[in-house]
């Protein structure tokens, strides 16, 4: 699969787009104000240790504590890190959701694991790296166990492990590298060869592992004489990263339209893979390098609830806070053979563009996928094989359980950073993000509800209700025999003020005469 990579620098913005076969996989973007956290190293201070949660907070200089958990902190010999690396996010120890199945865990705590109180005590200081940014009202979460990602590896201080990449297939080269890392590896080091490893010689590694080295020495340094809390490493910007993380030797051009980003591109790579530097290209065309590319369009319709399918039918994207649930429709698409072959051809189609927009749209957490109901369940098994094919393009560690007899597939999807929705968008100031308000027919009842508590505490008043236009008119014409029932049980008369400055569900009674 060809692909490419796209850089925008824009004012104040940069974007970050992979393409694979034409078609943009993943956009990553970063503003000068709101520049990610995920990979920078503190010195942080314990500032909380509760042993109910089996976590503590740290004060590592931002606005809000942050969250460290006591996996992220003891490590058993026995797990191994992972060998894999989402886009500018370092490669924490395993989470408690991926120990899940493991037998020696009991409960939510470890047979063997120690409590958070033997490992932390509040006022200590301790190095700590984010791992996933802020997102919501919740803090920054970070590890204690440190990563440093170079071209081709990952140096894990303290660590004695020695990993590579799931995505080397060959088990030569897999025996190879192992080899080649434990021949260089100090006895408090840990690895991680990188995909982008694979087949490269000693020397290339060698220098590699010696940056990274310098690097930590540089980290340690710093954070012996800096006060806690304090930045000690702060990870490279978002067109550095992308050059590190995202140029590997299947991506055929690498398109910037910033000349000097291109040369520090270009400076990066000759480092590294002297050969790939001449992939590094500037745009200079009068249309926009999106615009070119077809980007900006697919950015538009990511932020779509709803995404048509080609076959007529559609997919609907409804984002929670923590989940995400997708639906199927076949909509127009009514097949040429029976009801079952229909509902898989849309089923199959609808599960390779889901993904496509769960990467696109970078959705984490726990994501629900409602396929239409099928009967067979060979039919099932062909369509979440198909589902997790799609999968292994994504770089972001991911779940997916089997369909259930009812159609319904679910996973989860690590989350280091806010999806593009929540990034390009805010919360609608009228229905607070609700996506819907009550209803001009409801408000209406809940008028007629309080003139009539009005009317008992206040019998023979005039009384002004003022709403909403809408809600005002539907008062006045609609509903103009209830109004008359209601003046004629209280004594009084009812008016109503037509008030443009009201939002639809606003309204207020008070009576004739009090402003």
């Amino acid at each position: 699969m060809e692909s490419s990579i796209l850089i925008n620098c824009g004012f104040g913005e940069t974007r970050v787009a992979l393409l694979e076969d034409g078609a943009p996989a993943e956009i990553f973007i970063e503003r000068h104000s709101e520049v990610g956290l995920v990979g920078n190293i503190y010195k942080g201070r314990v500032t909380r240790v509760l042993p109910g949660m089996e976590a503590a907070f740290l004060d590592i200089g931002l606005s809000r504590a942050a969250f460290l958990y006591v996996d992220d902190v003891w490590t058993p010999p026995e797990v191994e890190p992972p060998t894999e690396l989402d886009f500018g996010a370092p490669a924490p120890a395993e989470s408690t959701r991926d120990l899940a199945a493991k037998p020696r865990q009991t409960g939510n705590r470890r047979e063997d694991r120690p409590s958070i109180t033997k490992l932390l005590r509040e006022g200590q200081d301790l190095l700590v790296q984010v791992s996933k940014d802020p997102i919501g009202t919740k803090g920054a979460r970070v590890t204690a166990h440190l990563t440093l990602a170079g071209r081709f590896a990952v140096l894990m201080p303290n660590h004695q492990h020695v990993g590579i990449s799931k995505r080397i297939t060959d088990e030569g080269e897999r025996t190879r590298l192992r080899a080649l890392v434990e021949s260089l590896r100090q006895p408090s080091e840990g690895f991680i060869v990188r995909t982008e490893g694979q087949g490269i010689g000693e020397s290339e590694l060698v220098s590699d592992i010696e940056f990274l080295r310098a690097l930590w020495q540089d980290i340690e340094g710093g954070a012996a004489s800096r006060p806690a809390p304090s930045l000690v490493q702060a990870e490279l910007d978002i067109v550095l990263r992308a050059a590190r993380d995202l140029f590997t030797r299947d991506v055929r051009r690498f398109v910037v339209d910033d000349a000097p980003q291109a040369e520090r591109i270009r400076a990066l790579m000759r480092k590294y893979a002297p050969e790939m530097a001449e992939r590094v290209e500037v745009h200079e065309d009068a249309i926009g390098l999106f615009d070119h590319f077809g980007v900006e369009t697919e950015l538009e319709r990511a932020l779509l609830r709803e995404v048509p399918l080609r076959s007529g039918g559609s997919i609907v994207i409804d984002q929670a806070e923590a989940l995400t649930a997708i639906d199927i429709n076949t909509g127009s698409f009514v097949g040429k053979q029976n009801l079952e072959s229909t509902i898989l051809r849309t089923n199959l189609e609808a599960a390779k563009v889901i993904v496509s927009q769960i990467r696109l749209r970078n959705i984490g957490g726990i994501i629900i996928v409602d396929f239409i109901d099928m009967e067979s369940e060979e039919n099932r098994a062909l369509v979440y094989k198909a589902f997790c094919e799609e999968l292994e393009r994504d770089r972001a560690k991911s779940h997916p359980l089997p369909i259930s007899p009812l159609g319904v597939l679910e996973m989860t999807r690590k989350r280091v950073r806010d999806s593009l929705g929540a990034m390009l968008t805010e919360p609608c100031p009228y229905c607070g993000g609700l996506g819907r308000l009550r209803s001009r027919l409801t408000v209406c009842h809940e008028i007629f509800r309080e003139l009539t508590r009005q009317s008992r505490v206040s019998p023979a008043a005039d009384l002004v209700v003022s709403a909403h236009p809408e809600v005002a008119a539907m008062l006045a014409e609609e509903n103009a025999e209830t109004l008359s029932s209601l003046e004629k049980a209280s004594g009084g008369v009812i008016l109503i003020q037509a008030r443009r400055d009201f939002h639809q569900e606003r309204y207020e009674i008070h009576r004739r005469g009090n402003a």
